[in-house]
C-alpha cells in the first residue's frame, strides 16, 4: 500500500479554485447555507412520467404508500364537518376513535360529547386522544379542559393525552401530533384541517369562523388512518386495539376512487410529508393549485414550484390573509411572495377569515386534503396525515371551491404587497430555524 501523502497546496488548488471561481447564482444562494451540498441532497425539481401508474411508483418508493382503488371520498367544508361527524358517531356499532390537535369547550364540543357518551352507554368502545398544546385549557393550568374531560370519562369514553406537557418546555413545539382524525368502526374516516372548537363553525366568511376543507372517506385508506390512531394510542398508554377495529374494506363502490393516507411523524432530513408533497407537485403538467394556512415551505419546495411554472404549469397559491393567528408566520409567508411573483406564480390572500385549509389540486385528477401545513413545523416537527386521492370528480369539486374562494380573496402583485422587507426576511429566517437539521 502506498504511504499516505498530504496533498500540496498546488495539487489542491484546482478543486478550490473551481469553487471560488464559480460563485453561487441568485437561485443557488437563496436561503441556501452551502450550494456545494446540492449533490448530496434529495434531487431537485423533477417531472414524473404521466398517469396514475407512474405516480404510484414514485409515491410508493418515497412514502411506502400506494393509491389503492375501492374508495368513496367526499369533500366536507367548514362547519358541515360537525354535522357529518356527529351523524357518523351516532351510527357507530363497534368503535369511535378521535385524535385531534385542538379540542376546547364550544358548541361543536357539546354535540360531539353527547354523541360519544350515548354510543359509549350503548356498548361502543369510544377512545379519544387530544394534544395538550392545542387542547390546553385557555385560562388555567390543565392540559385539557377538566370539565370536557370529566364529562367524557363519566360517559364511558377513554381519554388520553399525547405526550403530556409537564416539565417539557421544548415539547410544546416539538413532537406534537397535529392529526385531525375521526374513525368510525374502522370503516369511515374523517381528516382535514378541523379542530373541535368554535373557530370551525359557520361558513368561513367571518373572522370568528375559519375557512377549512376536510374529507369523509370509506375504503382501504381508512385502515391506514386507523393504524395512525393505534400507534398514538399505544404511546399514550392505551391497550392494543382488537382485530375488529381493522375490518376488511367493503368492495364495489360506484366511483372506485383511488386513494392513500400518508402519515408523517416528523424527523431529521426529509419527512414523509415533504416526500409526499414533492411527488404530488412533480406530477403537475397543467395545473398546480395550493391552498395552505401557513405557506412558508423550505427552499427546495419553493424552487420546485418555480420550476413547474417554467415548465408551463399554472401554479397558484391561496394563503391566509389579514385574519391570521400567527403574525410572524404570516410575515414569513409574505417573504416568499417576491420571488414567487417574479417567477410567474400567482398568489392570493383570503380576506374574510383565517384560511386554514391544507389542500393541493393537480391537473384534473389528483388532490391532497389533510392536516399538513407547508411550514417547517408541520413538515419536520409534527405528526401529520393527508389523504392523497386520484379522482376527477373530487378534483372538479375542489376546483369549484377554489373558484368560490377567489371571489373572497385578494390577488397579490409586486405593486400591492408582494415586495419583501427586513421584517419579512427576519420572520422567514426565524420560522426556518425549525428545519435546521433538515
Amino acid at each position: 500500500m502506498a504511504p499516505f501523502v498530504r496533498a500540496s497546496p498546488a495539487r489542491r488548488r484546482p478543486y478550490l479554485s473551481t469553487l471560488m471561481e464559480s460563485p453561487p447564482t441568485e437561485a443557488q444562494d437563496w436561503e441556501a447555507p452551502d450550494h456545494r451540498n446540492r449533490q448530496h441532497e434529495m434531487r431537485g425539481p423533477m417531472t414524473l412520467p404521466p398517469g396514475l401508474g407512474a405516480f404510484n411508483h414514485a409515491l410508493y418508493q418515497s412514502t411506502r404508500v400506494r393509491l389503492e382503488p375501492g374508495h368513496r371520498v367526499e369533500l366536507v367544508e367548514n362547519g358541515a364537518i360537525f354535522d357529518e361527524i356527529v351523524e357518523a358517531i351516532r351510527q357507530a356499532t363497534e368503535s369511535v376513535h378521535i385524535l385531534v390537535f385542538i379540542w376546547r369547550p364550544s358548541e361543536p364540543s357539546e354535540r360531539i360529547i353527547e354523541a360519544l357518551c350515548e354510543r359509549a352507554r350503548a356498548g361502543v368502545a369510544c377512545r379519544v386522544i387530544v394534544d395538550p398544546v392545542g387542547s390546553e385549557e385557555v385560562s388555567g393550568e390543565h392540559d385539557f379542559d377538566p370539565m370536557v374531560e370529566w364529562r367524557l370519562r363519566e360517559g364511558g369514553v377513554e381519554v388520553h393525552y399525547f405526550r403530556p406537557l409537564s416539565g417539557r418546555w421544548l415539547g410544546r413545539l416539538f413532537g406534537r401530533t397535529h392529526h385531525k382524525l375521526v374513525l368510525i368502526d374502522g370503516k369511515v374516516g374523517f381528516t382535514g384541517g378541523f379542530g373541535i372548537w368554535k373557530s370551525w363553525q359557520g361558513q368561513g366568511d367571518s373572522p370568528e369562523e375559519w375557512r377549512d376543507t376536510n374529507v369523509r372517506v370509506e375504503g382501504p385508506a381508512v385502515r391506514d388512518m386507523q393504524i395512525a390512531f393505534a400507534r398514538s394510542w399505544q404511546e399514550c398508554g392505551g391497550a392494543l386495539l382488537p382485530e375488529s377495529c381493522f375490518p376488511e374494506p367493503s368492495p364495489g363502490f360506484e366511483h372506485d376512487t383511488c386513494a392513500g393516507f400518508v402519515e408523517s411523524i416528523g424527523a431529521s432530513g426529509i419527512s414523509e410529508a415533504e416526500r409526499m408533497l414533492r411527488m404530488v407537485f412533480a406530477e403537475a403538467r397543467e395545473r398546480l393549485w395550493i391552498a395552505n394556512a401557513y405557506f412558508t415551505p423550505p427552499k427546495a419546495i419553493l424552487e420546485q414550484l418555480l420550476e413547474k411554472r417554467k415548465q408551463g404549469v399554472d401554479v397558484r397559491v391561496l394563503a391566509a390573509g389579514p385574519v391570521h393567528d400567527w403574525r410572524i408566520v404570516r410575515a414569513s409567508q409574505r417573504a416568499t411572495y417576491e420571488r414567487m411573483l417574479k417567477g410567474g406564480v400567482r398568489m392570493w390572500e383570503y380576506q374574510p377569515s383565517m384560511m386554514h385549509s391544507k389542500t393541493v389540486l393537480v391537473d384534473d385528477w389528483l388532490t391532497v386534503v389533510g392536516s399538513t401545513n407547508l411550514d417547517a413545523l408541520s413538515l419536520h416537527r409534527m405528526r401529520e396525515g393527508s389523504l392523497v386521492v386520484a379522482d376527477r370528480r373530487l378534483a372538479a369539486k375542489l376546483a369549484q371551491c377554489w373558484a368560490r374562494d377567489l371571489t373572497h380573496s385578494k390577488e397579490v402583485t409586486l405593486a400591492s404587497g408582494g415586495r419583501t422587507n427586513p421584517w419579512r426576511r427576519f420572520a422567514r429566517r426565524v420560522t426556518q430555524l425549525l428545519a435546521v437539521d433538515r
